[in-house]
């Protein structure tokens, strides 16, 4: 890679929701970027979804910035519509996203630069945009007698659809709307299900406007000023309480039962002794922020999180953390995306009224 081109004034991981929009902005300010996605194709998280999440199932998807998504059918994959409208989106903006790229690590680099190691090179750049996601980053709670469990174990992130279900007897653990997902769908084809929670699921009945909303994220971006890691923002909105949940409600498909004390050969064991036999455990647990490779620049803080104002990095300006936190969601990855630009823009503007004239 010459020089010339690995030298650059943003480098944005990641070509996801709040990527693109990251790219949008940068473009229209005509800043010199280069956006890296470790994906195959267009679509970011969502072209990795299970089959059975169509389109009319996704929970609140938002437009990108500058090109609404309209006339989707909503008995399609979610993967292919939401694929397809990011692959328009990049060709009609001219957003020249390069992948397969993986970027293993971003240390200080010379002369002030941010130095972006991938599997494609090294790039130079005076500020970063990360907009990472989470989807590669599932999380595995661990519990005693796990390991011992002569059944299928699977995350979330590994769900095939209900079919690989039928005649099972199936433990879902989570409290999340992927959990409820699931669910609803394996417990038409499988043996038996089992739902299993840390804590008690709230539905939320009703309407959910622009005020709840900033409600939400409040207590979102709360937990990052704090340096604490972040919570999905639907984790404090509750679960919707649509036609499907009422009627696993009324069904006992979503009968909730408290976190099991240990995992057997043959399934769980709660703790006053009760015990369930299954086939499989699906781990619908959630996700953490992708970051690790954001380790060199030392940017969390002792409550294990990066501290963020806004977008920005609190230990670092030049550090962008979008669809993060309190913007992890879609409507919250586009607004994001355009306050990460205008933020860059000042700090690059700042950066060349204090460079000495020659």
């Amino acid at each position: 890679m010459r020089n010339s081109d690995a030298d650059v004034d943003v480098v944005v991981i990641g070509a996801g929701q709040a990527g693109l929009s990251g790219a949008y902005h940068l473009t229209r300010a005509g800043l010199d970027h280069v956006v890296l996605d470790h994906a195959p194709r267009p679509g970011g998280a969502w072209q990795f979804r299970w089959p059975s999440l169509t389109y009319g199932k996704v929970h609140g998807m938002h437009a990108l910035p500058g090109m609404e998504l309209t006339g989707a059918d909503p008995l399609r994959p979610s993967s292919e519509v939401i694929g397809e409208y990011f692959a328009a989106y990049e060709d009609r903006f001219g957003l020249r996203v390069r992948r397969p790229v993986d970027v293993s690590a971003v240390r200080e680099g010379d002369g002030g630069r941010l130095r972006v190691e991938t599997s494609a090179g090294v790039w130079s750049a005076r500020a970063l945009i990360n907009a990472t996601g989470t989807w590669d980053r599932p999380f595995w709670p661990r519990y005693p007698g796990q390991e011992t469990f002569r059944g299928r174990q699977l995350h979330t992130a590994q769900y095939p659809g209900p079919r690989e279900f039928a005649g099972a007897r199936v433990i879902v653990v989570g409290g999340g709307t992927s959990a409820v997902q699931h669910l609803l769908e394996i417990a038409e084809v499988a043996a038996e299900t089992t739902w299993v929670t840390r804590r008690p699921p709230v539905f939320r009945d009703g309407g959910f406007g622009e005020a709840e909303g900033r409600a939400a994220v409040a207590l979102v971006e709360e937990r990052v000023r704090r340096g604490l890691p972040p919570q999905s923002v639907v984790s404090v909105t509750g679960l919707p309480l649509n036609e499907a949940v009422r009627a696993g409600l009324a069904s006992g498909v979503l009968d909730r039962r408290p976190v099991f004390d240990r995992i057997t050969a043959t399934g769980a064991v709660w703790a006053d002794g009760s015990r369930v036999d299954a086939d499989v455990i699906l781990w619908a647990t959630g996700f953490r922020a992708a970051v690790d490779h954001l380790a060199p620049l030392r940017l969390r803080e002792p409550g294990g999180g990066i501290r963020v104002e806004g977008t920005r990095a609190v230990r670092d300006e030049r550090i962008h953390l979008v669809g993060y936190g309190p913007s992890a969601s879609t409507i919250g990855a586009n607004r994001a995306g355009g306050a990460a630009v205008r933020e860059i823009c000042r700090l690059l503007n700042r950066e060349r009224a204090a460079a000495p004239v020659s």
